[in-house]
C-alpha cells in the first residue's frame, strides 16, 4: 500500500501560527522534507517535534525525487515544508508533488499561513478577485510584459519583492500608475510587522530607501473599461519583444497571458509585428 505526501504550511514569522493538524502531521510523518533544515529544526524544536529532517530544495537532483517517490510507493509518510508559509508558492516543492501525483500517490494539503493571503486581508483594498505572480521578472521584455499585465488586470495583483529592490519597483510602478492604490506588507506576523497603504506615488516616496525584511505587495486592479483592446499597441509591444531576440511563440504566449486573450489571437498579432 502506498504512503502519502503531506504538503504542510508553516509560519511566515510567528512560530505560534501552527495548526494542531499541521503539528500532528509533522509528528506522525516518517520524515520532514525541508527547504532549509536549519530553519525547520528551529520550528520543530519550538513545538517539540522530533521527526527526522531531510533537505529538499531547488538543487535536489531528479534521482533523489525518484527515490522519494519510491519511498512513498513503499508506504512512507513524508511531510513537505518550505522555509515559511505554504509550500509550492514560489518554492521548489512542485517537482516532488508532480512526481507523486504522476505515480498515483496521495497528496494531502495541510493549509495554514500564507503571506499573499495575509497581505490581501490587511491591505484595505477591494479584492473580490486577485492573481498571485510570485516575484516579478528582474529585467528585460519579460518584466515589461509582467508590468503591462499588472497595469491592465482587473484583479488585484499580489507579488513578492526583495527589500533591496523595493524602491526601484515602486518607482517604476508609480511612473506607470501614479494614482493606483496599493499596499506594502513588511515582516508579516513578526515583531516589526508593517502594512503601508496609499497610492503607488505615496508608497514610492515612503520607501525611497530600502527597508529590511520580507516584502509582499498588493496592487489594486484596474478600473473597468469599455473600450476594446488596442491591437496597434499590442503589435508595437510584440515588435519590441521580437527586437530583443525573443522567439515568436514565446512572445505570443507572454502577450496572451498578460492581456487575457487567446494564444491564437496573440500569435496573429505577433505575425503582424514581423510583417510591418
Amino acid at each position: 500500500m502506498s504512503g502519502r505526501l503531506a504538503v504542510v504550511a508553516t509560519p511566515i514569522g510567528n512560530l505560534e501560527d501552527m495548526t494542531l493538524r499541521a503539528l500532528r502531521t509533522l509528528r506522525e510523518a516518517d520524515a520532514i522534507l525541508a527547504e532549509d533544515t536549519r530553519r525547520t529544526r528551529a520550528l520543530c524544536s519550538h513545538h517539540g517535534v522530533s521527526t527526522p529532517l531531510r533537505a529538499f530544495h531547488a538543487h535536489t537532483p531528479d534521482a533523489t525525487v525518484q527515490a522519494l517517490v519510491d519511498e512513498l510507493r513503499g508506504g512512507a509518510v513524508l511531510a513537505l515544508v518550505t522555509d515559511a508559509g505554504t509550500p509550492l508558492v514560489s518554492d521548489p516543492g512542485a517537482r516532488l508533488v508532480a512526481a507523486a501525483t504522476d505515480a498515483g500517490i496521495r497528496v494531502e494539503p495541510i493549509p495554514g499561513p500564507s503571506a499573499p493571503l495575509a497581505a490581501l486581508v490587511a491591505s484595505g483594498l477591494h479584492v473580490g478577485a486577485f492573481r498571485f505572480v510570485g516575484f516579478l521578472p528582474r529585467s528585460g521584455g519579460k518584466r515589461r510584459v509582467a508590468l503591462d499585465a499588472l497595469e491592465t488586470a482587473s484583479e488585484a495583483t499580489v507579488f513578492f519583492e526583495a527589500a533591496n529592490r523595493l524602491p526601484e519597483t515602486l518607482a517604476e510602478l508609480a511612473a506607470r500608475l501614479p494614482d493606483r492604490r496599493a499596499a506594502v506588507a513588511r515582516e508579516l506576523t513578526k515583531l516589526h510587522e508593517e502594512v503601508a497603504r496609499g497610492t503607488l506615488t505615496e508608497l514610492a516616496e515612503r520607501f525611497a530607501e530600502a527597508p529590511r525584511g520580507e516584502i509582499t505587495i498588493v496592487v489594486e486592479g484596474a478600473p473597468e473599461r469599455d473600450e476594446p483592446l488596442d491591437e496597434e499597441a499590442l503589435v508595437k509591444q510584440a515588435r519590441a519583444l521580437l527586437d530583443e531576440g525573443r522567439r515568436t511563440k514565446a512572445v505570443a504566449r507572454d502577450l496572451a497571458e498578460a492581456h487575457s486573450i487567446p494564444v491564437r489571437d496573440a500569435y496573429a498579432l505577433v505575425l503582424r509585428a514581423t510583417e510591418e
